[in-house]
C-alpha cells in the first residue's frame, strides 16, 4: 500500500497502535503455567473489543487470533495446550485489521530466569530492527535494509533467518514489495519510494540460517540447540525517518 491521504495515516496509526497495545499486554500478561492457548483468548478479547479482527484468521483461516511460538519455534506457531514454562523464549505476532486498514507487529519475550544467549538474541534483533528502520528511507534500495541487519548479526556473531523476510503490509496482511531480505541481496533492484508501507522484522538466531514447517502445516522451527528472535514494526516510507505505526499507545 501507498499512503494517499492523511485518512490513510489516520487509519494505519489507529490499527498500528491496536496491535501494539495487544503485544504489550499479552507480554505483560505472559506467565509460568499458562498455556499460549490462555495468552491467545487475552488477545482475542483485546482485539475484539477495540472492534479489530485478527488478521491471520482474516487472511488465512489461520487456527489463532494470534501467532505464539516458544523456544526452538520461530514463527506461526499455533496457539494450544502447551504450557509456558520458566526460562522460555515466547515470539509474539500481532496483526490485525481495522476498516480495511492492518497493522502487523511482534516481539520475543523471555520468562525469566534469563539465560545470557536469550539475552543476547534479543538485544541483537531489537538492535538489527532500529538499524534496519534508519536505512528505510524513499528512494534508498531495499536491499539497505537487509544490509543494515547483516552488519548488526555479524557485529553480534548472530545468524540470520534467511527464508523469512518483511513484506508490505496496509490494505492486506502481506502486499508488495512482497519479501524484503534480511540480509543483503545484491540481485534485488527495488526502491522505497515515499508513502509505501512496510514492515521490517529480522529475526536472528544463534545459528540457524533456516526454518522448516512443521507437520501441523503452519509453525516454523529451527533445530532445538538453536535459540531465535524476532521484533516487527509496520512503517510508512518517507524521505526521512520511517513514521512508526505500531507504536503503543499506553506506558
Amino acid at each position: 500500500m501507498t499512503v494517499e491521504t492523511e485518512e490513510d495515516l489516520v487509519a494505519l496509526r489507529k490499527i498500528g497502535g491496536i496491535v501494539a497495545d495487544c503485544l504489550q499486554f499479552m507480554g505483560k500478561n505472559l506467565e509460568v503455567g499458562m498455556t499460549t492457548l490462555d495468552l491467545d483468548e487475552l488477545a482475542a478479547e483485546f482485539l475484539e473489543e477495540r472492534g479489530a479482527r485478527s488478521a491471520p484468521i482474516l487472511t488465512y483461516g489461520f487456527p489463532g487470533t494470534t501467532c505464539i511460538s516458544v523456544n526452538h519455534e520461530v514463527a506461526h506457531g499455533i496457539p494450544s495446550e502447551k504450557k509456558i514454562k520458566a526460562g522460555d523464549i515466547v515470539n509474539i505476532d500481532v496483526s490485525a485489521e481495522l476498516k480495511g486498514y492492518f497493522g502487523d507487529t511482534g516481539g520475543s519475550f523471555i520468562v525469566p530466569p534469563v539465560s545470557a544467549d536469550k539475552k543476547r538474541v534479543c538485544d541483537a534483533t531489537r538492535a538489527a530492527l532500529k538499524a534496519a528502520m534508519a536505512e528505510a528511507r524513499a528512494d534508498r534500495p531495499i536491499n539497505a535494509i537487509g544490509k543494515a541487519i547483516e552488519l548488526v548479526a555479524a557485529k553480534h556473531k548472530m545468524s540470520i533467518i534467511r527464508n523469512i523476510g518483511s513484506h508490505g503490509v496496509g490494505r492486506a496482511l502481506h502486499e508488495e514489495p512482497e519479501f524484503i531480505a534480511s540480509y543483503f541481496d545484491p540481485r534485488d533492484k527495488r526502491v522505497l519510494k515515499a508513502g509505501m508501507v512496510i514492515t521490517i522484522e529480522p529475526f536472528l538466531s544463534t545459528g540457524a540460517t533456516r526454518v522448516s514447517e512443521g507437520d501441523d502445516g503452519w509453525t516454523l522451527y529451527t533445530r532445538p540447540k538453536y535459540v531465535s528472535a524476532q521484533f516487527e514494526h509496520t512503517m510508512v516510507i518517507t524521505r526521512g525517518k520511517p513514521l512508526i505505526m505500531t507504536m503503543p499507545t499506553s506506558a
